[in-house]
């Protein structure tokens, strides 16, 4: 899994969150860096902040689309914008949710996506 958030203390808080769970987490600051992480061996899952410098989650996941081997990855959509709910439909991210958001919430979501993001692949 793909963590992707400008601020660092979230961006810690969530991956050791996650590597507690058990999943194998791997962190980016920024689109641009994600994107550098995306291959060459695709995460099964990116939670994605939206409001980024450098390259911000709404360029990222265009850019992610347009790229054959990795436009199927799922995206969940971090964000404090209030608008979140539009906007993660906006970009095709299978979920949201609203920062700050119930660490519970986060991580049913995740599992959700995880598993129908593994039901499609055995399709």
């Amino acid at each position: 899994m793909l963590v992707v958030d400008d601020d660092p203390d979230i961006l810690e808080a969530l991956s050791e969150i996650l590597e507690a769970e058990g999943f194998e987490i791997r962190r980016a600051r920024n689109g641009k860096e994600a994107l550098d992480r995306l291959e060459p061996d695709p995460p099964q899952l990116i939670l994605l902040d939206l409001m980024m410098p450098v390259m911000d989650g709404w360029e990222f996941a265009q850019r992610m689309r347009q790229r054959p081997s990795v436009a199927g990855i799922p995206l969940i959509v971090l964000s404090a914008d209030r608008n979140v709910g539009s906007k993660a439909t906006d970009i095709g991210a299978v979920g949201h949710l609203a920062k700050p958001f119930e660490l519970n919430d986060l991580l049913d979501m995740v599992r959700r996506s995880l598993g129908q993001a593994q039901a499609s692949a055995g399709r």
